[in-house]
This record gives C-alpha cells, sequence and structure tokens, in this order.
C-alpha cells in the first residue's frame, strides 16, 4: 500500500459545498513552532531517517554569493543518491506520483529521476511566521468554500483540516511583497524544436502588503503587469490580471493589450479551462502556478500525506551556466539538469462537481509541508485516462526569503508536448524590491504604458 500518513479530517468536511470551518484552538495553535514547524510542517524527520528535522531552512546565503546576483548551489558537493527509472520503479512505487510512473512508462529510458540527499531548506522572514499563528487562530473560509475571513500576509491555515484548507494555503502562500524578472515560456515541438516568448513580469502582491488588513485590499490577493519582448510580431503586447480573493463574487479582472490593435480589452474568460494564452492549448489557465483560481467547480478531499519523491533545489536548473536549449528536449525538460528528494507533502484530490464542465475531471496535487507550494499535479480527462502531468521545480530565494518555482512544466501525454515557463538564463535575476506602487497597475495606468 501507498505511505498514507494520518488523515487530520472526515471525509463530510473534505468538500466545497457549504463547508465553513472553525479556527484552531488556541491550544492546536501552539503547537506552531514546537513540534510543527512555524508554517505548520512536522519539525522531526521520519523514521528511517531519509527525511531529517527541520532546523529552520535556509535562512543565510551560501558563501560567494553577493546581493544582486542569480542564486547559486547551496551544495555544490551534493551527488545523486540514487536513479529512478522504468526498469527499476517498482521498488519505489511508494514513494512515486502515478504522474512520474507514467512519464517513465510513456519515455522509457529516456525519463528518470536524479534522488538526492533531503534537505528542508524552506524559510520565510519572521513576520510571515508570526502571521502563521495568527491567521491559525482567526482565519475561516467563507461559507461557500470560494475565500476566506480573518486572514493576511500568508496561508491561512497552518494546520488545515480538509483539502480546501491546503488549497488556499497554497494560493495565498507567501511570495515576498513585490516582484520584478523576465522570463520565457516556450511549447516544444514533438522533435523538440521551440521559440521562446520572453516577458516581463510585475507583481505587486496586496495581500501581503505590511500593515494590510483583509478589508483593506479590496478582495485582491496581487496585481500582475506583463509585457512580451520577443519575439518580434508579439513584442508589445500587454496584459493586467487583477487577482481577486473570492473569484465567484468577484471574477478575477483581466486586459489585453495588442500592439496591433492598440486597444486595451477586457479578458472576460481568463479563467478555469480556457487555454492559458500562448501555451499551444497545452495548459488550461488554472494550472498557471498549478493551480490558481476560484475552487468552486470541484469537490476537494484531503487524502493525508506521503512521503514522495519530488523536484526541490532546483538549483542546477536555476544556474546561468546553462541556456534554454540545455533544458529544453523533446518530450521533456534535460532530466539530467533536476533534482528530486524525499520529501513529506500533502496529497489533495479535486472531483469535478455534478453539472460542471471542465477539460479534467479529476485531479490530484502534491503539497509541500514546508512551503504550501505545490510541486506536482496529475490531470485526468472525462475517462478516468492520466492526461497531463505538471511539476514545479523550486529553490529558496536569497535576496528575499521565500520558496519558490524557478521552472514549472505540463506534460501532455496525448501529444508528447509540454508547456515549459521560467526560461531565465539570460535575464536579470528576481527584483523582491522594484519600489512599485499599487497605482501603477490600474487599467488607466496600463493603457498609458501600452501607447509609449
Amino acid at each position: 500500500m501507498r505511505n498514507l500518513i494520518l488523515v487530520a479530517c472526515t471525509s463530510a468536511a473534505m468538500v466545497c459545498g457549504g463547508l465553513a470551518q472553525a479556527r484552531v484552538s488556541e491550544v492546536e495553535a501552539a503547537k506552531l513552532g514546537k513540534e510543527l514547524t512555524p508554517v505548520g510542517a512536522e519539525r522531526a524527520g521520519n523514521a528511517e531517517g531519509t527525511i531529517p528535522a527541520w532546523t529552520g531552512g535556509l535562512t543565510e546565503p551560501p558563501k560567494g554569493w553577493q546581493p544582486g546576483e542569480r542564486e547559486i548551489d547551496p551544495f555544490p558537493g551534493d551527488r545523486p543518491l540514487f536513479t529512478i527509472t522504468k526498469d527499476n520503479y517498482e521498488q519505489y512505487r511508494d514513494h512515486l506520483t502515478d504522474g512520474h510512473i507514467a512519464m517513465m512508462e510513456t519515455y522509457g529510458d529516456d525519463y528518470f529521476l536524479p534522488v538526492y540527499q533531503t534537505r528542508r531548506t524552506a524559510a520565510f522572514p519572521e513576520h510571515v511566521y508570526e502571521k502563521f499563528k495568527q491567521n491559525a487562530l482567526t482565519a475561516e473560509l467563507l461559507d461557500n468554500g470560494n475565500g476566506v475571513r480573518n486572514t493576511i500576509m500568508t496561508s491561512p491555515f497552518p494546520i488545515p483540516q480538509n483539502g480546501l484548507e491546503v488549497m488556499w494555503n497554497h494560493t495565498l502562500r507567501y511570495r515576498g511583497e513585490q516582484l520584478l524578472f523576465r522570463a520565457a515560456h516556450a511549447t516544444p515541438t514533438v522533435g523538440g524544436e521551440f521559440t521562446p516568448i520572453l516577458k516581463e513580469y510585475s507583481y505587486y502582491f496586496a495581500y501581503a502588503e505590511p500593515g494590510a488588513e483583509l478589508q483593506d485590499i479590496d478582495n485582491k490577493i496581487f496585481y500582475l503587469k506583463t509585457e512580451t519582448i520577443s519575439p518580434p510580431q508579439l513584442a508589445g503586447t500587454l496584459t493586467l490580471v487583477h487577482e481577486t480573493l473570492d473569484q465567484v463574487r468577484s471574477p478575477r479582472l483581466a486586459w489585453r493589450y495588442e500592439s496591433g490593435s492598440r486597444r486595451l480589452r477586457r479578458s472576460p474568460n481568463l479563467a478555469y479551462e480556457t487555454d492559458l494564452p500562448d501555451s499551444s492549448s497545452l495548459r488550461s489557465v488554472d494550472q498557471k502556478d498549478l493551480y490558481n483560481g476560484a475552487p468552486n467547480q470541484y469537490d476537494w478531499e484531503l487524502k493525508g500525506k506521503r512521503e514522495i519523491y519530488v523536484p526541490y533545489n532546483a538549483y542546477e536548473l536555476h544556474s546561468d551556466e546553462h541556456s534554454a536549449e540545455d533544458v529544453i528536449r523533446a518530450g521533456h525538460i534535460n532530466q539530467e539538469l533536476t533534482r528530486y528528494e524525499l520529501h513529506r507533502v500533502w496529497v489533495v484530490e479535486a472531483k469535478l462537481r455534478t453539472g460542471i464542465s471542465h477539460i479534467y475531471h479529476r485531479r490530484v496535487y502534491y503539497v509541500d509541508e514546508d512551503s504550501w507550494q505545490i510541486l506536482a499535479t496529475e490531470e485526468y480527462d472525462e475517462d478516468g485516462n492520466l492526461w497531463r502531468v505538471s511539476e514545479a521545480h523550486n529553490i529558496s530565494y536569497y535576496s528575499e526569503p521565500v520558496f519558490w518555482t524557478t521552472l514549472e512544466m505540463t506534460y501532455d501525454l496525448k501529444a508528447r508536448r509540454y508547456y515549459v515557463d521560467g526560461l531565465d538564463y539570460d535575464q536579470a535575476p528576481y527584483d523582491f524590491d522594484p519600489g512599485f506602487r499599487s497605482r501603477e497597475f490600474t487599467a488607466s495606468a496600463a493603457r498609458r504604458a501600452a501607447r509609449r
């Protein structure tokens, strides 16, 4: 049997409809920072010693790194302990996702998982840890589960009681206050040819703004502005997104400016199963960040925890010593550059609700206990067949202590193609302090910027 760990709630409390979840008691919240880490993970390692205890995460950058530089590998001496392949995966099956097994069965010798020593590097600023404990005592789901209340800055439910709370922990996890960077995405052909689409991303995280309260931020999680830099035929395309918290009450607001039309237009359908723009129909909008948006189309079940080999500490994929050509291969990325580690993850299963239409009828999420980042997913079609497999390869950033994606991708097992995002090898490092102001993310400001 798979190594399912304790399930912390009953199935009746795990579904979306009519759910209103109570806050945890002061006795439970007092475990945070003690037997639980400040974010709610188990502080202790596992019995076998293959998962170590959390000792604070990576709080200091390694020697040789300077502010303003791209993050370097803090573990340059690490080598794979072993490699999981199509020929030996049965002996590791209990620690594998069905998605990774399907990838090995689909691509044979070309797809494998190099497994390294587990390093529990996820860490966040102290003021964020303080908010975790406050949120634990106050945060609640709205009655329909489509939003939260009495929470701010970071994940609302460090001691989750159901699947929806875990998913909200991912959606509202701390990713800094602001962020500016450039990165490309690509959709390689079956043969591996690709044309990268380079964009500049500007984030303003209203939910994480110091001193803000939920009633102050107008139901907004963050503001996002993107501008396409290349190729030339797409350059100048601009999008603006206001990511709302309760997207059923107040749907996501989105605008798009295309240089050919010279008009900023509302994008009314940028949600759910709509094709992600420029993804060659290989990914839906709600797969960005592995999951985003309103959860009202699914019933969510918390299956418990498992110890799984997941992508982690992906500093080799982040390194500026590589190019996009080094990373992209036919069918999947270059697995020689990947790193997998054994970590405890929350497993959440989503099943499409009766009467709802979506291309994915069942979805499974593997959520890191140390960061609330979704690390891997599986998406199934209406016949119950595994269709797509997604991964997020993450690192701990140094200029702002956050654990976040450096590269994410969705593999389409039917098309034998994939979407990959985060190709930034010839770009400047992430800037977590660009000095944005919220008024720069209004529609009128975007319209002025687009016309310049």
